[in-house]
């Protein structure tokens, strides 16, 4: 197709996705998927208090889609949300550390906290089981993670950030996700929000 605008063909889709780790005060290092998925490096640690939004071209399926990633402050239990993460955001990504079991509580609260912000909307939901590389300190199963989200109704996955194959999978999967949703609400129309 020609390009339109800024140079992204007109088959291609926008999107915003917000990714949303859980970070408890008592660790307040947080390792980043996103800069892994955007860059292709891992970053071991960066200040977690800082909100950071990039943007990234990928192809799902054969379609563009031009994202905007949203890499929140890291949230614990106390956080509260601010408006702007529920103003066009078109998937969320809950990360919680397999390492930490704080981290998987805190990532409970959070949920509970975005459902009374976007309430009925119906919005891809992600949980995002990180670190899965560090198998001598993991304390939360696959199982246990994979359960919740089926409690949220949400798509889950595991992933590290020292990988850039299982962060690619992440955003891939929310996109799909979010596909499948808009699918549902527009009754097949081939162009669709992501994120």
């Amino acid at each position: 197709s020609p390009p339109i605008g800024d140079g992204v063909s007109a088959a291609s889709s926008r999107g915003r996705v917000a990714a949303i780790q859980s970070a408890p005060r008592e660790n307040w290092r947080k390792s980043s998927l996103t800069i892994q998925f955007v860059e292709g490096q891992f970053v071991d640690s960066y200040d977690p208090t800082i909100e950071n939004t990039f943007t990234k071209l990928i192809t799902v399926n054969g379609q563009e889609y031009h994202l905007q990633l949203v890499d929140t402050a890291g949230q614990d239990e106390y956080s509260i949300f601010p408006q702007t993460y529920s103003i066009d955001i078109n998937g969320y990504i809950l990360v919680y550390s397999v390492t930490s079991i704080k981290s998987f509580e805190v990532i409970k609260v959070i949920h509970g906290k975005l459902l009374d912000m976007v309430g009925k909307v119906q919005i891809p939901i992600m949980l995002v089981g990180n670190k899965k590389d560090l198998h001598m300190e993991r304390v939360i199963s696959y199982e246990e993670g994979k359960a919740l989200a089926e409690s949220w109704n949400a798509a889950f996955l595991e992933s590290s950030a020292k990988e850039n194959q299982t962060a690619v999978d992440v955003f891939r999967r929310i996109i799909l996700e979010a596909e499948k949703i808009d699918g549902a609400a527009s009754q097949g129309k081939s162009s669709c929000s992501v994120m």
